[in-house]
């Protein structure tokens, strides 16, 4: 399907021959002046990505994007809209060869509604009171209904933004939805379950 796709080709003539692929993944990204802001991705192929984005810069100019489970993409902005804008993908056939596996997972997880904060199995931990340090570097208390490898769900007054990076405990995460009476967050990195109660307890 996708891997057929990956004939060396021109850009323009590569990005239009490219399976799209709908997609709900959180980000960063970097512009040409260096500003970094938080982004969703709502569609992607091996070839270009478009994503929700509170700033946009000129098509035309370099952008470096930081994607969960996809990594390190660069490119240049190709088109902007009312709520984003579009990026070229700049990857060796090889790459674009990995994106595209990375890709028809991903689509094949939507499919089977198999969200990337429930892969793996949750818990109630032994201390279930936490803190959770906010983006503007204050820090509220929590009560953690269940945690895995992967993330939590969080019992809290205080809803951070979805998209917002936030830290439980010494663990950095993103929040993923709200929820009545809290939020889910899906962490930036897969932990490890030997450290896991204590990397996610108030530090």
């Amino acid at each position: 399907m996708l891997q057929k796709l990956l004939d060396v080709l021109p850009l323009n003539d590569e990005r239009r021959r490219f399976q799209r692929v709908r997609v709900n993944l959180l980000g960063r990204y970097m512009l040409a002046d260096r500003r970094e802001f938080p982004c969703q991705v709502v569609d992607m192929s091996p070839g270009d990505i478009a994503v929700e984005a509170p700033v946009t810069g000129e098509p035309g100019q370099r952008v470096v994007a930081y994607i969960d489970h996809l990594g390190r993409l660069e490119g240049a902005i190709t088109r902007v809209s009312p709520t984003g804008f579009a990026m070229s993908i700049s990857a060796t056939p090889r790459k674009r060869d990995k994106l595209a596996a990375q890709l028809t997972w991903l689509a094949n997880r939507h499919i089977l509604g198999l969200p990337a904060d429930r892969e793996h199995e949750r818990i109630v931990p032994r201390n279930p009171r936490s803190t959770v340090t906010m983006p503007n570097g204050t820090s509220v208390t929590c009560q953690i209904v269940d945690v895995s490898l992967s993330g939590a769900a969080i019992a809290s007054d205080t809803a951070p933004p979805i998209g917002a990076l936030i830290t439980l405990g010494k663990t950095p995460g993103r929040v993923v939805r709200h929820v009545e009476g809290g939020f889910a967050i899906e962490f930036t990195r897969l932990q490890h379950p030997d450290f896991l109660e204590e990397n996610i307890a108030s530090p």
